[in-house]
Order: structure tokens, then sequence, then C-alpha cells
């Protein structure tokens, strides 16, 4: 892990050679996965560089462990809650349609991770930069994230490990166990990962790792939730007229 994070790091660095002023920006949960990419990019780029947004929807019952990761690295931070976006945009859908969209479980999630999505790149635009995606391998395999939500940015620090992974590269960074062990939760379903999902990260990553399963039904759920999900990590399928493109 020592050497793979250092090899992030320099990756992040040859990233960001563009501009030796441009800034990272990068949404703040206090779980592990945004916690590991933020100090990486604090390592890669120096805390001035790195720009912290808290977004929670109404009151956060973990707020503070958000708090506690960028005072604890030391970088610029902003709090924008989108409760009142989220509800105006639900009572419009909701009013067009005649029906309470947050019934949907769909809408309920995934609305909200598109408006921070949408708020992280309204503060990169004043900033200006690159708005970082903190997805792991784990949760893109299976699609277990928002499209033009969370899977969404301009790079990706940790699309290429596991949440195993992620947690060992913490560790090496020596940031405190309540952000590396942090239990992963989406904060609208009241539920955790693992429990949405239908079985632990540690059985996921041993399968994507190895190849290697005990259960049989929870193999088959993982190859389902894969095959269904591919539509998030390709490039969006056009339409090729066969047409010339001379343009240099």
């Amino acid at each position: 892990m020592d050497r793979l994070s250092d090899g992030i790091i320099e990756w992040i660095r040859n990233y960001y050679s563009f501009s030796p002023d441009a800034k990272a920006i990068i949404g703040i949960s206090g779980g592990t996965d945004s916690s590991v990419t933020a100090a990486l990019l604090v390592r890669a780029l120096g805390k001035e560089r790195v720009i912290g947004v808290l977004m929670p929807c109404g009151d956060q019952h973990d707020i503070d462990v958000s708090r506690s990761l960028v005072k604890s690295l030391g970088i610029k931070y902003h709090v924008i809650n989108i409760k009142d976006t989220v509800n105006a945009v639900t009572k419009e859908i909701g009013d067009a349609l005649s029906t309470d969209p947050m019934l949907v479980d769909a809408y309920k999630t995934n609305t909200p991770a598109r408006i921070r999505m949408t708020t992280l790149y309204g503060i990169c635009a004043i900033y200006g930069g690159r708005v970082a995606n903190t997805c792991n391998l784990s949760e893109d395999y299976i699609g277990y994230s928002t499209k033009f939500g969370d899977a969404a940015g301009d790079f990706s620090v940790l699309s290429g490990f596991t949440k195993t992974e992620v947690r060992q590269i913490g560790r090496e960074l020596n940031l405190d166990n309540i952000f590396v062990d942090k239990i992963p939760e989406d904060g609208m379903s009241g539920k955790s990962d693992e429990e949405r999902m239908g079985f632990t990260y540690a059985v996921l990553d041993r399968y994507i790792r190895s190849g290697e399963i005990d259960d049989p039904e929870v193999k088959a759920l993982i190859d389902k939730k894969h095959a269904a999900n591919l539509h998030k990590l390709r490039p969006m399928p056009a339409y090729d007229p066969g047409l010339p493109i001379s343009a240099c």
C-alpha cells in the first residue's frame, strides 16, 4: 500500500500538471472513500489547493465526522445544505406528475446525489479546477453509485481499488480509524451499504480479486448487478452515421 499510495500521489500531480494553481473540489461525506481521496489530494497538491464541500440534506446525523475530517486535513471547506433544492425539484416534479417522487426509492436516493454533483460543479466554476470522483472499484463493479451523481467527476483516484484496499490506503496515510472504518451508508435510505447490497464488502472484494465466493446465490446476485449496471461505466452509446470528420 505504501508503494501504491506513492503511485496515486504522483498520478494526481501529473494530472494537475495543466495548471500549478488549479484547485481540487471534493464532496466530503465523512466516509472512507471521500476521506482517503481528500487525504491523497492534500499529499499530492497541498492543502491550499483542496476545497472540501459538505452537503447535508437537512439534518445529517454524522456531519461532525465530515467537519473533523476537513479540520484534521487543514483544508478550506464550505457547507451547502441541499434540502431546499431537493424539496423544490421534488415539488415541481410531483405537481407535474401528480405523484410523490419520494415514494420511489431510486428517486429518493439518486436525486440528492445528482444535486450534490451539480453543487460541486457550481463551486468548481467559481474556484476553477476539477471535481474529484470518490467512487471505488467495489461500488463501480455492482453499480452502487448514481449516474451523473457520485459516479461523475473529472478524475477518479480510487476507482481501481476495492473498499478493502481503500481502507488499507487510509491506514497507510495515518487517517484516524473513525474515517477509515466508518460504516458505509448513503445517508438517505437509513440503511448501510451492505444492507442495501445484500452482501458484505469483504465477500464482494474477495470475489472481485480472486474469483472465489462461497455462496452461489450471492455470486448470482453480484453477477446480475454487475451486468445490469455496466451502462454506468461505459461511454454513452451514440449512433454513428458514418459521415467523415475532417477537422484536425
